[in-house]
């Protein structure tokens, strides 16, 4: 049965994890609603070479091309797209990625803010008891970071920063990247050859 998976882009550094992990999510023929917030897109044009346009047809269509994989199904909505699966309980994916997370993404899904699609959605995930994952890229982390963290962790969201390990010894920059990858791939039950566990 194919995996349903939301997978949010916001303005927070780290373009980089999620335009992989959106690559290995297809390849492993998922379907993938992609939210992207405006920072988001300032960012991903900033950390990369990709230029998103602006509509949700032809950032699809850029996203296919850049990923670089004809596998899987991928549909951008928009951020006032209250008519898309992920607004609702009845139609949200089994699971949801923001990654890269802003510390003002996770403020707002911290107070149930709900105010675009980004925030509806992981409010969905959360009242649905459905897998949410929040991937911050910020440092260092304020008390208010982290109080706004455990509020979340004790709700049963996965805080999962940034920090790749370096025992499997990287040898670039993708190596580092394919870490944070593999380990959410791990926790959404995808396979995945990126990174050997502990021990192998």
């Amino acid at each position: 049965m194919t995996q349903r998976i939301t997978l949010a882009f916001t303005g927070a550094s780290g373009a980089p994890y999620g335009l992989r992990l959106l690559q290995c999510l297809l390849d492993a023929d998922c379907e993938v609603f992609v939210l992207l917030s405006k920072a988001a897109r300032v960012v991903i044009g900033t950390e990369t070479e990709l230029k998103l346009p602006a509509g949700t047809g032809q950032a699809e269509q850029a996203l296919r091309e850049w990923v670089k994989t004809d596998k899987g199904r991928l549909v951008v909505c928009g951020l006032e797209q209250w008519t898309a699966p992920v607004a609702s309980g009845s139609g949200a994916p089994a699971a949801m990625v923001v990654c890269p997370c802003s510390t003002g993404t996770l403020s707002a899904i911290a107070t149930g803010a709900s105010d675009n699609l980004i925030e509806r959605a992981a409010d969905v995930a959360i009242k649905e008891g459905r897998k949410l994952i929040l991937v911050p890229r910020e440092s260092p982390f304020s008390a208010i970071h982290l109080e706004n963290m455990l509020k979340l962790s004790r709700l049963g969201v996965t805080i999962m920063p940034a920090a790749p390990g370096f025992y499997h010894q990287p040898q670039s920059v993708d190596d580092l990247v394919d870490f944070m990858v593999a380990r959410l791939l791990d926790h959404l039950g995808v396979e995945q050859t990126l990174v050997k566990r502990w021990g192998e």
